[in-house]
């Protein structure tokens, strides 16, 4: 049996810090990990990412590709964003495609790939509109948004406890239909 493809995306929010664990342990759940990442997350986490391809024997991704160049990642069966920050969780919402893992997750909308998301925001950018807007964009067009209760619950700013960021929750969903 082959196990099923996820796309594991990380924008720049300190729980990206914990991806080599959350690889693993979707590892251990059978899963065939691909992992992509924001440019700002790609330079956050530059010391660890000869260590992340090794876990997941791809190279992580945070770049589009050529034109006609062959993909170097098998297809997708499912796609997970987290963290996903305020900034590409509005553009995504708003299929502003400035970067690799928000270009992917626009474009999986329309190829009918099963995502879920799990931002990770502080109290003060929640209370932006544009947030709620964005995230009823994301969950009208079928992507499972983890936030709120049965989720990510924002923190007052400067009060984010990394260690504690939900990351069973986002796997759970990963692996349900």
């Amino acid at each position: 049996m082959t196990s099923r493809v996820l796309y594991l995306f990380g924008s720049a929010a300190p729980p990206v810090h914990d991806l080599a664990a959350v690889v693993q342990t979707a590892q251990s759940r059978g899963l065939t990990v691909c992992l992509g990442l924001t440019p700002t997350a790609t330079e956050w986490l530059a010391p660890q990412l000869t260590e992340l391809e090794r876990l997941t024997g791809y190279p992580v991704r945070s770049q589009y590709k050529q034109p006609g160049t062959a993909d170097v990642w098998p297809k997708a069966d499912v796609i997970a964003f987290a963290p996903a920050t305020f900034n590409s969780i509005n553009a995504w919402a708003l299929g502003l495609t400035q970067n690799f893992v928000v270009g992917v997750v626009a474009e999986g909308i329309g190829k009918r790939i099963p995502m879920v998301t799990m931002p990770c925001v502080n109290a003060a950018y929640a209370a932006h509109p544009q947030l709620e807007r964005s995230i009823e964009t994301l969950r009208g067009a079928g992507v499972r948004v983890l936030y709120g209760e049965g989720g990510f619950v924002p923190n007052a700013p400067g009060q984010g406890r990394p260690p504690e960021y939900p990351w069973h929750l986002l796997l759970d969903a990963v692996e349900r239909p």
